[in-house]
C-alpha cells in the first residue's frame, strides 16, 4: 500500500511532539481524530464526525449529491483549521469508496486542496488492508475475517497470526443497500450470496470469528447492548451470536423511530440504515460460515497508524502499552507498575499468559487511584478499569482488572456491581488474589522503588513468606504486617517474615 508522508506543522510547541491527526472522508462521514501518546496506542485527543452521506445517491447517479458535497466541503473547512489551530505535527487525509467512485469526486478532493490537505484516495484493496491492520492493533490475537462497512463498499480481510492475507471489496456500502432491497425481497440476499460466490469468499470464514467494523455494524451492537441491558458502554470486543443478528433485523423493522432515536449512542443518521446493515450482517455471515461477531472499535484509521510502527512497536501488547503509559503518567515512580509485577509473580507460577497479562495490567495502573480521595480509592480503581480507553481486553479481563484495583486500593474482599455479570467466580477470585498480594507491595514500599527491589515473596504449601533485606526490618510495621496475614489467609497459608 501507498503512504503518502504526513504533512509537516510550521511550528511544534513544547509538550505537543508526536500529535498526529487522521482526517477520513467516507461515504458516510467525515471525521477528524487528533492523537497523542505512545506509538503502539496512542490516546484520542479529539474525535468528531460530521454525517455528509457522500454515498448518497451515488449507485443512482454516479455523482456526489450537491448538498453532501456542500457539507463535506464545510467539513474539511472546519476540520483543517482546528488541525491548525491544535497544531498538529502530522496530518494525514484520505478518502474511501464515495470519493473514489464518483464523477465528482475530483471535485471534493480539489476543494480540499484549497484548504492545504492533500487527499490520498485509498483502493479497495488499500481500504481493506488499513482495517485489517486496525483490528489486529487493537486485537492482536485476531483470527477471523474482517468485514468492514462503509457506506459505499464492504471490505472482506483474512488476519491472522497478526497479520493480514487476502483481502477483497464489494460495492455493498450501506447507503447502497436501500436501492437494492427496493428491487424485491431477496435481492440483497441473491447479490450478497453472488457477489462473494464470484470472488472465493464463500465458507471462507467457516468456524471462525467475523470482527465487525464501521460505524453502523457499531450502531447494531450498541442497540443490542441497549436491548439486553449491557453494564457497559464499551462496545469493543462486544459479541454477538449470528442467530442474534437475524432477531435484531426483526426488532428493528418492528421498533417504532422515536424508540430507535432515543437509545443512546445512537445517532439518527445511523438509525435510518440499521436495518440494511444488520440484514447485510446476517447474509454475509451466512455466506462465509462466520461462528459468531465480535465488534472492534479499531478500523481504517487506526490501521493508517499501525502501518507506520516498526515490527518491534507493532509486537508490543497494546494493553501493557497502554496501562503502563497511564502509570508513568499519573504513579509515583516510573518502573512501579513493572517492579510491583516482577515482585508478585512467584505467588501466581504457572498462571497463564492471558491470566498473567491482566496482572500486569493491574500492577501498571494501582497508582492511579492514589489522587482520589481516600474513601474513593477503590471506587477510582474500578472506574479506570471498566470504563478506560483499553484495547486487546474483553468484559471479562476488564472485570478482573476492576476487581483487583478495588481490592488493592482498600474495597477488600466484597465484588462491587457490575463485576458478577461479566466474570466468573474463579476469575474474580484470582483478581482478589492479586489485588491483596498488589496492596502488601504498596503498603510495604510506600510507593517507592527500593524496597520492592530489595525484596521477594515466596511461597510453599504451608507458609507465605516476605523475605527483607536486614536495613529495610523497620518497614515491616503493622500495617505491613497486617496486609501479609490477609494475603497469606486468601491462599490458606501462613504468614512468615525472613530477614
Amino acid at each position: 500500500m501507498t503512504t503518502l508522508p504526513f504533512r509537516k506543522a510550521r511550528t511544534k510547541p513544547a509538550g505537543i511532539e508526536g500529535r498526529t491527526a487522521i482526517i477520513d472522508i467516507g461515504s458516510n462521514s467525515v471525521r477528524l481524530v487528533v492523537y497523542q501518546g505512545s506509538a503502539r496506542l496512542p490516546a484520542t485527543l479529539f474525535n468528531e464526525k460530521v454525517m455528509a452521506g457522500l454515498g448518497r445517491g451515488l449507485a443512482e447517479t454516479g455523482a456526489i449529491e450537491p448538498a453532501s458535497m456542500a457539507t463535506a466541503r464545510g467539513a474539511l473547512a472546519r476540520f483543517s483549521t482546528l488541525a491548525r489551530e491544535m497544531q498538529v505535527g502530522e496530518l494525514r487525509t484520505v478518502a474511501t469508496a464515495a470519493v473514489r467512485d464518483a464523477s465528482n469526486g475530483r471535485e471534493l478532493i480539489e476543494a480540499a486542496r484549497a484548504l492545504g490537505l492533500e487527499v490520498e484516495t485509498l483502493s479497495g484493496e488499500e481500504e481493506a488492508m488499513a482495517s485489517g491492520l486496525g483490528v489486529l492493533s487493537g486485537i492482536p490475537e485476531a483470527d477471523g475475517i474482517v468485514g468492514d462497512l462503509g457506506g459505499g463498499s464492504l471490505e472482506l480481510v483474512r488476519v491472522v497470526a497478526g497479520t493480514v492475507t487476502d483481502r477483497v471489496s464489494f460495492p455493498l456500502g450501506v447507503l447502497r443497500l436501500g436501492a437494492i432491497r427496493a428491487e424485491n425481497k431477496t435481492a440483497l440476499d441473491r447479490r450478497v450470496a453472488k457477489l462473494l460466490g464470484d470472488a472465493g469468499w464463500k465458507g471462507r470464514g467457516k468456524g471462525l470469528p467475523f470482527y465487525l467494523v464501521g460505524g453502523s455494524w457499531r450502531s447494531l451492537a450498541r442497540l443490542d447492548m441497549h436491548l439486553k441491558h449491557y453494564p457497559l458502554p464499551i462496545a469493543h470486543q462486544y459479541p454477538m451470536a449470528v442467530p442474534r443478528i437475524a432477531e435484531l433485523a426483526s426488532s428493528i423493522a418492528a421498533m417504532p423511530k422515536a424508540d430507535l432515536k432515543a437509545i443512546p449512542n445512537l445517532s439518527s443518521a445511523r438509525a435510518a440504515t440499521l436495518e440494511d446493515a444488520a440484514l447485510l450482517l446476517g447474509q454475509v455471515v451466512k455466506q462465509l460460515g462466520s461462528n459468531g461477531t465480535i465488534v472492534s472499535a479499531y478500523g481504517l484509521r487506526e490501521g493508517l497508524l499501525y502501518q507506520r510502527l516498526s515490527p518491534e512497536l507493532r509486537q508490543q501488547d497494546p494493553l501493557i502499552a497502554a496501562t503502563r503509559d497511564e502509570g508513568e503518567r499519573l504513579g509515583r515512580f516510573p518502573e512501579h507498575g513493572d517492579l510491583l509485577d516482577k515482585w508478585i509473580a512467584p505467588l501466581f507460577a504457572g498462571e497463564p499468559h492471558e491470566l498473567a497479562r491482566l496482572r500486569h495490567a493491574a500492577c501498571q495502573l494501582v497508582d492511579v487511584g492514589w489522587h482520589a480521595n481516600p474513601e474513593f480509592r477503590a471506587e477510582r480503581g474500578l472506574d479506570a478499569a471498566l470504563h478506560g480507553n483499553w484495547v486487546a481486553i474483553d468484559s471479562s479481563g476488564r472485570a478482573a482488572l476492576g476487581q483487583a484495583l478495588y481490592t488493592a486500593l482498600g474495597g477488600g474482599l466484597d465484588t462491587p456491581a457490575p463485576l458478577p455479570q461479566l466474570a466468573d467466580d474463579d476469575t474474580l477470585w484470582r483478581a482478589k488474589l492479586w489485588g491483596l498480594a498488589i496492596r502488601l507491595g504498596q503498603r510495604l514500599s510506600g510507593g517507592v522503588a527500593a524496597p520492592i527491589k530489595r525484596s521477594e515473596l515466596h511461597m510453599d504449601e504451608e507458609t507465605l513468606a516476605l523475605c527483607l533485606h536486614p536495613e529495610d526490618e523497620a518497614l515491616y510495621g503493622e500495617a505491613v504486617e497486617k496486609r501479609h496475614k490477609a494475603l497469606a489467609a486468601a491462599f490458606g497459608r501462613q504468614p512468615v517474615l525472613e530477614v
